[in-house]
């Protein structure tokens, strides 16, 4: 039992802190997937690490692959807030890249549906 204990603790030192070493999205609104019945003002992406406000940035498009996001997100700690063009009903996409304040990147998308009724 006593060289599994050795084994297992070897593996989390070597494996677990360098997964721990990467911001990864952890929350989103609107949420991952979701559809929403009133178009968003913001997109807000909260990080499992704090990031690197010159070097993190996220874009926004349409079904078209027109932009929908508007200026430069704001940063703060571990949270991106992007700011949205007025959009209309429709699929958009998130799609994100962030360097943590430990220097890893990390990067991925999303999407969710405005469906106004």
């Amino acid at each position: 039992m006593r060289p599994a204990l050795i084994v297992g603790g070897a593996m989390y030192v070597l494996f677990g802190s360098a997964a721990a070493a990467h911001a990864f999205l952890d929350e989103a609104s609107p949420r991952v997937g979701s559809v929403v019945h009133a178009a968003p003002r913001e997109i807000t992406l909260r990080f499992t690490q704090e990031i690197e406000p010159a070097f993190s940035g996220a874009t926004i498009t349409d079904a078209s692959g027109q932009r929908a996001d508007e200026d430069r997100p704001s940063i703060s700690g571990n949270v991106m807030r992007v700011p949205l063009r007025p959009v209309g009903a429709g699929r958009y996409r998130v799609t994100w890249r962030v360097l943590s304040v430990d220097t890893h990147t990390s990067e991925g998308s999303f999407s969710f549906t405005v469906d106004k009724q």
